[in-house]
């Protein structure tokens, strides 16, 4: 059964910043692109970071460029987001996904599995 477990959100004040964790368990991902979303009230679901497991191709949504970093460690089958700078309109569940190699990175209907997802709050 696969699983992914996100970790790391929280409370921070604007500027400040968060890492987030992905734990991946129940296959093997090493075909599979790994993803973070995030989903505020009231909001459509959005893109923001993406990598592959083999290769480390990484993309990133425009409005977190030079901000966030997605990274990932094989061994550990963990992803990872680095997130700096945080503003408060950033405050949102933030989702980690997976789906297969070819996906198009923003459309999250295209990503397979789901975690549960992690609050951030931002404080201004």
């Amino acid at each position: 059964q696969v699983q992914l477990v996100e970790s790391g959100g929280g409370l921070v004040q604007a500027g400040g910043s968060l890492r987030l964790s992905c734990a991946a368990s129940g296959r093997t991902f090493s075909s599979y692109v790994m993803a973070w979303f995030r989903q505020a009230p009231g909001k459509e679901r959005e893109f923001v970071a993406g990598i592959t497991w083999s290769g480390g191709v990484t993309s990133y949504a425009d409005s977190v460029k030079g901000r966030f970093t997605i990274s990932r460690d094989n061994a550990k089958n963990t992803v990872y987001l680095q997130m700096d700078s945080l503003k408060p309109e950033e405050a949102a569940v933030y989702y980690c996904a997976a789906g297969r190699l070819g996906v198009y990175w923003s459309q999250a209907n295209q990503y397979d599995y789901w975690g549960q997802g992690t609050q951030v709050t931002v404080s201004s």
